[in-house]
């Protein structure tokens, strides 16, 4: 009897090792040699599949070697800011695909394939799951489907342009603040050398403290820091990102990144559930986007039975910080680069900012006649936008154009590239040209239309806060323009650096002169 149970039991677990190891096997090699077949047939051209890694080891080297590199002052940086992918486009062609891991990753760089894609978010959605970053961002950025929707629906609201007309007040009361920290730097001598990017770093920190949590601005000041920590600590992590269990793996990035993790939610968690207290008690207002979005959210129970759970929240306000902090602070910092170097824009601008201002305070009825401006802003998200590539998955077999794409292959639309491609803006498509968006973004893309232009992304997905991050982006460069004039400093290094967005990995170095 005992024999026959030993028996019975070895022949389990060798049928369980067996069906492990050929689940193994599968996703490991015969899969991605399947997909690898249908790749070549397609017409598509990569580097072969190497078992595991794929072309990750290439990949985290050549990202490592850009960190510390600078490269000449010009707005041709897409073979510093995506190095290995531009290597395999430029060897392989725009039909071509990069490993990652034991997953084939396809670019795709036609305009109307975009917009098919961006428009079909049940269809195409995001990779899932990559813990990294979900643990950074959350929230509407990485929902799918139905809850995707229902978040939308709630967080909506706080980003109506009547709401934020509401916070236009605090949002000029940070950039005023800032512009004060500029002129003592200033005094006496009426010019300075100096880093700009802590400055404007810490402006867009303080903005969505403000805007966000109110009387709780301080509390969300400690959650902004802690949020660049695990930016920078991602970085640490480039190699071992992708690799099955990776975050698993004992290294000291993985560990300040868990415990910098249970900081932030704990930091978050007390601050909803003061607000929340306080509100019931009716001695707190809803005019912040916590606010606004805990009221959407309770009237989403009463009418419907079903709203955001704490988690949920908190997972949004951490996407408050890592999208809306992160977005402006890069778009502000690029466009006084861009000035700096083109004189004439940055006189046009001020020019237009007095016209329509004076020296009076600004006032929100008066940043739709600052057109020029707009143009500006368009050309510096064209040419370094915050988001430099969507990736979107596919989880069944999904037609794309004239092909039928099996199930686990990735999709890569590289914004960067297609923000710099000669085909679509012509042969100076990396030189700074505001007055291509006269006409709108329909006439800078030639009749080829929005999806060739996609600083906040697009379709039904696009980016719930890009009218914020304009208006922040337009206060900040307006109330700089009337006090300062500026230029690029000698010791300027320039080094776009793609992390969770393109920031300037060296700061920008001005010579700053008081107006």
């Amino acid at each position: 009897m005992v024999t026959i149970m030993v028996s019975v039991l070895i022949a389990v677990v060798i049928t369980l090792i067996g069906k492990w190891g050929w689940k193994v096997l599968n996703w490991a090699w015969l899969k991605p040699k399947k997909l690898e077949k249908w790749l070549t047939e397609q017409g598509y051209k990569g580097n072969s599949y190497k078992v595991l890694i794929g072309d990750m080891k290439e990949f985290a080297t050549t990202m490592k070697g850009i960190k510390s590199k600078h490269i000449s002052v010009s707005h041709d940086i897409v073979s510093h800011v995506l190095p290995f992918d531009h290597h395999i486009i430029t060897k392989y062609g725009k039909r071509s695909y990069i490993w990652v891991g034991p997953i084939p990753r396809i670019y795709i760089t036609d305009p109307e394939l975009i917009k098919n894609i961006l428009s079909r978010p049940n269809d195409f959605q995001k990779p899932h799951p990559e813990p990294i970053r979900d643990s950074i961002t959350g929230g509407l950025l990485i929902l799918e489907g139905s809850k995707w929707v229902k978040h939308r629906q709630i967080i909506n609201p706080a980003f109506h342009l009547e709401n934020i007309k509401n916070m236009f007040s605090v949002i000029c009361w940070s950039c005023s603040d800032m512009i004060k920290k500029w002129e003592l730097l200033t005094a006496g001598t009426g010019c300075v050398e100096v880093d700009v990017w802590p400055y404007i770093d810490n402006l867009a920190g303080d903005v969505i403290s403000r805007t966000a949590f109110g009387s709780c601005y301080e509390e969300g000041h400690k959650i902004f820091r802690i949020q660049k920590q695990q930016i920078d600590l991602v970085l640490q992590l480039l190699f071992t990102l992708n690799l099955p269990g990776g975050r698993f793996i004992p290294t000291r990035a993985n560990k300040k990144f868990k415990v910098n993790g249970n900081k932030q939610r704990l930091l978050l968690m007390s601050i909803i559930d003061k607000r929340k207290k306080a509100i019931e008690m009716g001695e707190d207002s809803t005019d912040d986007l916590l606010g606004i979005l805990l009221k959407s959210n309770t009237k989403e129970i009463e009418e419907d039975g079903v709203g955001m759970s704490m988690e949920d929240v908190i997972q949004e306000c951490k996407l408050f910080y890592a999208a809306g902090s992160e977005t402006t602070s890069n778009l502000i910092a690029w466009t006084i680069v861009c000035l700096s170097l083109d004189q004439e824009w940055q006189t046009r601008a001020r020019d237009e900012i007095l016209t329509v201002f004076g020296t009076q305070e600004l006032h929100f009825e008066g940043l739709k006649h600052l057109k020029i401006l707009t143009m500006i802003l368009n050309e510096v998200l064209r040419l370094y936008p915050p988001a430099i590539m969507v990736i979107r998955a596919t989880h069944k077999e999904t037609r794309l154009g004239d092909m039928m794409i099996p199930s686990g292959v990735h999709l890569t639309i590289p914004i960067l590239n297609v923000h710099h491609d000669p085909e679509i803006w012509g042969e100076d498509a990396t030189r700074f040209k505001p007055e291509r968006f006269l006409e709108g973004i329909a006439g800078a893309t030639k009749g080829k239309g929005s999806s060739c232009f996609l600083p906040f992304g697009g379709g039904p997905r696009v980016c719930i806060g890009q009218n914020f991050a304009m208006i922040e982006a337009i206060v900040a460069i307006a109330k700089i323009l009337r006090r300062f004039s500026f230029e690029l400093s000698s010791s300027y290094k320039h080094s776009p650096f793609p992390s969770f967005t393109l920031p300037p990995q060296f700061g920008v170095h001005l010579v700053l002169r008081m107006i």
